[in-house]
Formats: C-alpha cells, sequence, structure tokens
C-alpha cells in the first residue's frame, strides 16, 4: 500500500539536493542508496563523462518472477536554475517552493512515485515482470541523459516516463520533433555616421528575414521560434555580423522540413536583396513520436487507469522529454503526469495528492503488464 507519510518526507528530503544539469552527483548518490537499500543492483554508466558531468545515469532492474513483457520505470535527476539551495514549503496538501529557488518538482515528483511504486510491489509481495529503472541526467535543455543512456542495459518492451504536467492520468502519447537552428547573418561594416553607405546591416538583412517569416503556431502539428539574437558593436559601426538561435518543431517530419527550408529561404533571400551572407545549420535534436489508441501500452493504461479510477486523457503535447529519445531507440514510451504545477519558476508546487495517485497509478500499471 502507498504510504503518503513516507512520500511526503521522502520528497521533501530530495527536492532539497542541489542537482542542476551537469550536477547531479549528490542526488546520483543518495538515489543509488535508497535502491541498494531495496536490494537492486545499480548500474551507473558513462554519460556523464561523454556530457562534461559529474554523474552518469543510473540503471536497474527489480527481478519478476511473473512472465510478462519487461518495463522502464524513467525520470531525471536534474534541475533548472535558479536550483540551489531549495526550501520546499508544506501548506496543508500543497508543497511549494518558498519563492527564491524553483522546487524541483520536476522532476522529483516523478523520481518519488517510482521509488514509492516499487517498495509498495516489494513489501505487497505483488507479482511482476522484470520493472527496469532509470534516472537519466541532463535532461533539461537537451536531452543529454538519455542520449548517452547506456541502452544495452535496457531490455523493455515499454517504457513510461514520469515528466509530465497535469492531473494524473495524463498521459502523452504524441509529441514532436525539433530541429535547433543556428543562423550566422553577415554583412559589411563601415563608419555609421560618416560613410553608411559603404556597409551592410547584418541587423537589417536578420530583420527583413524574420518579418517575412511564418512564426509561432503554423498549424497544430508546428511550431517555429527565433529566440536569442546577438549582434553589433557600437551604434557608430555598421553591423556586420548577427548570430541567431531558433527552433522548428513539428509532429509531422514532413511539415518540420518544410518549416525548416521556409526558415532558410527566409534569410537567403534578405541576404541576396541587401548583399550579404547567410549561414544557416539546422540539427534534429530528438524524433517525434505518436502512439497509436490500439497499441499494447494504452491497453495496458487504460486497465491500470480503470483499476485505480483514473480517467485516463490521451494527449499531444508541443514539448519533448526523454519519452522521445526512448521511443527513437525502439522502446514504445508515453510521458505521464505527475501533477506538477508551474514548473521552472519559483512558483513552482505539486499536490502531495498527486504524488500519491502518480505512485498508486504506477503499481497498478506494473500490475496491468501481461
Amino acid at each position: 500500500m502507498v504510504k503518503r507519510d513516507r512520500i511526503v518526507d521522502e520528497f521533501i528530503e530530495l527536492v532539497k539536493i542541489d542537482s542542476l544539469t551537469r550536477q547531479e552527483r549528490e542526488m546520483a548518490d543518495r538515489l543509488k542508496e535508497k535502491l541498494q537499500s531495496m536490494g537492486l543492483d545499480v548500474y551507473e554508466d558513462d554519460a556523464g563523462e561523454k556530457i562534461g558531468g559529474n554523474s552518469g545515469n543510473l540503471i536497474c532492474t527489480l527481478q519478476g518472477e511473473k512472465n510478462a513483457p519487461p518495463i522502464l520505470l524513467m525520470a531525471h535527476m536534474d534541475t533548472v536554475v535558479p536550483g540551489i539551495g531549495k526550501k520546499p514549503v508544506v501548506q496543508g496538501n500543497i508543497i511549494k517552493s518558498d519563492g527564491t529557488t524553483i522546487l524541483g518538482g520536476d522532476d522529483v515528483a516523478g523520481i518519488e512515485s517510482i521509488l514509492e511504486a516499487i517498495r509498495v510491489l516489494q513489501e505487497d509481495k505483488i507479482p511482476h515482470g522484470d520493472v527496469q529503472i532509470a534516472f537519466t541526467i541532463a535532461e533539461e535543455g537537451g536531452l543529454f541523459g538519455a542520449k548517452n543512456l547506456d541502452y544495452s542495459r535496457i531490455t523493455a518492451k515499454y517504457g513510461f516516463v514520469m515528466d509530465s504536467g497535469g492531473s494524473i492520468g495524463t498521459v502523452a502519447v504524441k509529441a514532436p520533433s525539433q530541429n535547433k537552428i543556428d543562423i550566422i547573418v553577415k554583412g559589411k561594416a563601415a563608419h555609421a555616421g560618416m560613410e553608411p553607405e559603404k556597409g551592410i546591416n547584418a541587423i537589417s538583412l536578420a530583420s527583413e528575414a524574420i518579418s517575412n517569416m511564418k512564426l509561432g503556431r503554423i498549424d497544430s502539428e508546428t511550431t517555429a521560434n527565433i529566440g536569442i539574437i546577438n549582434g553589433g558593436l557600437a551604434t557608430n559601426i555598421i553591423c556586420d555580423r548577427v548570430e541567431l538561435k531558433a527552433e522548428a518543431r513539428s509532429r509531422d517530419e514532413g511539415k518540420l522540413e518544410e518549416q525548416t527550408a521556409h526558415m532558410k529561404e527566409c534569410f537567403e533571400k534578405a541576404a541576396k536583396k541587401f548583399g550579404g551572407s547567410v549561414e544557416f545549420k539546422a540539427e534534429l535534436m530528438y524524433p517525434s513520436f505518436n502512439i497509436g489508441e490500439n497499441e499494447q501500452i494504452i491497453k495496458i493504461l487504460e486497465k491500470a487507469a480503470r483499476n485505480c479510477g483514473l480517467p485516463l486523457v490521451l494527449e499531444a503535447t508541443g514539448g519533448g522529454s526523454d519519452t522521445n529519445i526512448i521511443n527513437g531507440k525502439g522502446i514504445q514510451a508515453v510521458d505521464m503526469a505527475i501533477g506538477m504545477e508551474k514548473v521552472h519558476s519559483v512558483e513552482e508546487q505539486i499536490c502531495i495528492d498527486d504524488i500519491v495517485k502518480a505512485a498508486e497509478f504506477l503499481v497498478e500499471i506494473v500490475k496491468a503488464v501481461e
């Protein structure tokens, strides 16, 4: 049986740990101790070495005695800034930040729901197949832990990633691919007061391109954004270089390529008009996924939701997560809501009932796998 007080105490213990991206060592060590105390053999891979971090991903398996497909439960150990010196505040049924940092429920709520579910499986002697656990590093800002996870250690057929907002029972079954786009616009420097005619203003060139570009919500599956612009040295110099960072996302691969090509074309046309040049680089950050309603993983979720009285809501999301990466590795996976609210802000909070329900849902998912 899920124990509410144990969940609250451990959640508060874990969110107090500083665990910024690439600095997850203390969190990894604490989780390793907890998993080992449950009798699990924990393996730490070399993902941290590959990305310049101080910890790798943690992988372990709760061996099962039931003849059922192995599954993977997954959450990430890192947090965004400001995430140093977090002080959680409990107010009734709510745990929130004290207002000076994030809370860290993204993704300690996911971690805690997994830890509690494993304890319940053991304590209540619930029959199950193999349950694998992966706690990843560096999810925030690039999904780097999942990208460098030692998949030779993963045999799971289905994955349940605990890392989404919304009410418990909400499950992301569709998510977009994302292209990271870096652009360098080159013009020609000149004295802005004495001979501006001899210059080519890279800021004007970039402005022309952006003004002719489709951005924001393109359609129900596709978005695009120019996020960062840097350029210029002084007001008396015609700017000869501008660097831009942008992105395009779509749940349709064809639409993603079409939007990316459109953005490139806008810059190329502006460069031709002004007489400058453009370097345009697009890199796929993660693939899309689309889980059909008739897939076995959905049937597992439906049965589990019925058994714990939750409404199952299947949704499409515009964000990316470790779920995208593991789907791309051939593990059919969904992103599960854990109730976190106002994440990546100093107003972040979570309802205790939601962490409890998330753990109960996970237990029922494990029981439903046949």
